[in-house]
């Protein structure tokens, strides 16, 4: 078969597979579910086969996935025995394994040193400098994510008890939650013993909306969760000194450049491309190295 680079961004909700000639120009792209290899590894590789042949077919091409290469961005790619379960079962004849982290930094980019802020629900912090990626962040809801869409919204509900409890003057926004849960704080309780990080994260756009309008705890909340930002790209800034191109990605990317200080927002530059572009450029590299 004719050299063919396979790029694939497999996230949560969907894999979306691309495939480039060997020029590296990408011909067609497909798309497919969800993709987490840490929670359903069998159905993550069901979709990214899914997702690939979708890719081949909108390029006109019927390929044997047996003869072609991609490189796979995905979260949990540190994780050993996921990795190694998918890696064995891919129908590819050469694959490769990174985060997802580092397929978006290269979308955004390119081959350039700087720093990317995913900023959705979660958060994680990349930078690349003289050649070395860093990693800031990434740990999860439970022990990290400071920023992210799941800690704003989890703040939100946390304020709407202290309102209910008069502890804290009320405002629009906690009037608003509270009403959701009929003011009982019960039902705030029992929502949070099974939340997940996404349930969470639909109130994000909850306190962006009210704080768009002056609300005094929405306000407060968006600045807190900016400040941690902040933090991490301050930190980033240490490395290569702050003189690097800063892109900011994912669910709250737009929003919060006005809460940032002006340091960063002065750095901050709209992104090349997506992970996806970001997959098949590290493909290309990877497999066009490596004589494949």
């Amino acid at each position: 078969m004719q050299a063919y680079f396979i790029g694939i961004d497999g996230g949560g909700t969907s894999c979306r597979a691309a495939v480039a000639d060997a020029d590296g120009r990408i011909i067609g792209r497909g798309r497919s579910g969800a993709s987490n290899i840490l929670t359903d590894p069998d159905t993550a590789l069901r979709h990214i086969e899914e997702a690939t042949r979708l890719a081949f077919g909108e390029a006109g091409i019927s390929a044997d996935l047996s003869e072609a290469s991609a490189l796979l961005g995905v979260a949990g790619n540190n994780v050993g025995d996921a990795v190694s379960y998918v890696q064995a079962r891919l129908p590819f004849r050469h694959s490769e394994i990174v985060s997802d982290g580092l397929i978006a930094l290269q979308g955004a980019l390119g081959d350039d040193d700087g720093a990317i802020g995913i900023v959705g629900t979660g958060t994680i912090f990349i930078l690349r400098h003289a050649d070395e990626i860093h990693y800031l962040g990434g740990w999860g809801f439970q022990v990290g994510d400071l920023g992210g869409g799941a800690r704003l919204g989890h703040a939100a509900l946390q304020e709407s008890l202290l309102v209910h409890d008069r502890i804290r003057p009320g405002s629009a926004l906690a009037a608003r939650i509270l009403d959701e849960f009929a003011h009982d704080p019960r039902k705030i309780v029992d929502f949070a013993r099974a939340a997940r990080p996404g349930d969470y994260g639909r109130y994000a756009p909850v306190v962006v909306s009210f704080a768009a309008e002056g609300d005094a705890i929405a306000l407060r909340l968006m600045k807190d969760a900016a400040s941690h930002v902040d933090e991490a790209l301050d930190a980033m800034a240490r490395i290569d000194g702050g003189t690097g191109r800063l892109c900011l990605l994912g669910g709250l990317a737009e929003i919060y450049p006005s809460y940032l200080a002006e340091r960063h927002r002065s750095r901050l530059v709209p992104p090349q491309g997506d992970a996806l572009t970001g997959a098949v450029a590290l493909a290309v590299k990877a497999f066009r190295r490596e004589g494949v």
